[in-house]
């Protein structure tokens, strides 16, 4: 009696898809031309079907079909690629909570590289940061729970969790002789997405962390508080993306015509080119965009754009390479799919996916050591008849000058860009592009 019940559902099973499979028939008659590929496609769902019956029937432990086929969709969706998903009635809870609640959370963003949970970037100030999780860090586990074979989804809702309770990661870190273990605290995640600082007070540093609604705004509001800004620098490192529109916004208002990005899949409504506009456009200030590994999806679309415009020069290390499109659609009142519907597509037509934005000049992050340094001079302080005296008068005020500038949070030093060789690099370039323009 179970037997015919098990069958009777699989039978109205096989009807639904069978009526699903002559609809969709009707409505893409070009895909579906010929009776065999029609035949195909039932054969495969008769099968499918087979399956779930037998696991059912002769399976050690008892399951029922509902959770056999979620299963089943859930490793079908995983092995499309890295960011789709089924997305069962607790996790479609958790997203919505992630979307507009409040929740505890590391301040890091991963994806799936060589098939690894890989950190794409820790976001500046939050607990991951401060913890020191770097860029290209694969997470090995969270807590005690490996997390070889952990889809995306369920790795996040591992993370996140109660402001102010503890968390483990054991990570793999390049360079490192064992794994390392990083305990963090959960908080709950504010962002800055856009800083300004000035450097030799005509080069205007903009650094982004995250494309959030309020990017575009942020920096039209720093380039009006510098009018004399002669030189601009981004600073997208560690950005794991955002918004398509800021993303765009910010390319917009350094280029004037043209594409900015395209988006490519097999439904026509999602084939989409956004375009450039003319309006409040600044395409004479020299321009110089940082990135790095932990550049991601709308960080690369920027750099790109901007690249492949011949507006900036990308200074750094190659991006993290995502450039695909999801959506989430709801497929019942409490699941929902999270699925790859296109891909980003550059101004020249290059995709971004796994490939990323190579920098025109490459430069690895590191501290650049003056050229006095480790060097035997004789100065005049080191002199017998220096009036020391009067070298401690100008050491002290000297001292004191320092202080206060390193205070000044508005200002990057020149200490601060001798730590720090990629922006040291991303001067000197800028330095030489605006001595370019002024001539021109």
């Amino acid at each position: 009696m179970i037997i015919k019940n098990k069958k009777a559902i699989l039978l109205g099973f096989i009807s639904t898809v069978t009526a699903s499979l002559l609809f969709t028939t009707n409505l893409h008659a070009e895909n579906f031309n010929s009776p065999s590929k029609q035949a195909s496609k039932l054969e495969a769902y008769l099968k499918f079907t087979k399956i779930v019956e037998l696991i059912e029937e002769q399976y050690v432990d008892d399951i029922n079909s509902t959770t056999i086929i979620n299963n089943a969709l859930k490793g079908m969706l995983n092995n499309l690629d890295a960011h789709s998903s089924f997305m069962d009635a607790k996790e479609t809870k958790e997203l919505q909570v992630q979307t507009h609640g409040e929740f505890g959370g590391l301040g890091i963003t991963v994806g799936m590289k060589d098939g690894a949970l890989t950190v794409i970037a820790p976001l500046e100030g939050t607990p991951a940061d401060r913890a020191g999780i770097k860029s290209s860090d694969i997470i090995l586990k969270i807590n005690e729970q490996a997390t070889i074979g952990m889809t995306i989804d369920k790795a996040v809702s591992l993370m996140r969790g109660k402001p102010n309770t503890p968390i483990e990661l054991t990570i793999v870190r390049k360079g490192e002789g064992k794994p390392l273990k990083i305990k963090i605290i959960r908080d709950i995640i504010e962002i800055q997405s856009v800083y300004s600082k000035t450097i030799d007070d005509d080069i205007l540093y903009l650094r982004i962390t995250s494309f959030d609604q309020k990017v575009v705004s942020g920096m039209r509001r720093a380039l009006a508080e510098h009018p004399q800004t002669k030189g601009i620098i981004i600073d997208l490192r560690n950005n794991p993306g955002g918004l398509l529109n800021q993303a765009i916004g910010t390319v917009d208002m350094f280029v004037n015509h043209g594409k900015i990005v395209s988006q490519k899949g097999k439904i026509p409504e999602e084939n989409i080119v956004y375009n450039a506009t003319v309006e409040n456009t600044n395409t004479e200030t020299p321009l110089v965009v940082l990135v790095n590994g932990g550049s991601a999806s709308a960080s690369e679309i920027v750099s790109g754009a901007l690249q492949d415009h011949k507006r900036a020069v990308v200074v750094g290390q190659k991006t993290f390479g995502k450039g695909s499109v999801q959506v989430v659609m709801p497929i019942s009142q409490t699941e929902a799919l999270r699925l790859t519907i296109a891909r980003y597509y550059l101004p020249s037509g290059r995709t971004i996916q796994a490939v990323g934005v190579t920098p025109d000049i490459e430069v690895a992050y590191g501290e650049i050591k003056k050229a006095e340094e480790g060097l035997f001079s004789i100065k005049e302080k080191d002199l017998q008849k220096h009036l020391e005296s009067e070298l401690e008068k100008v050491d002290g005020k000297r001292e004191k000058k320092d202080k206060t500038k390193d205070e000044d949070k508005t200002h990057i030093t020149e200490e601060q860009l001798y730590k720090d060789a990629q922006l040291k690099s991303g001067v000197d370039i800028l330095k030489a592009l605006m001595i370019t323009n002024r001539i021109n």
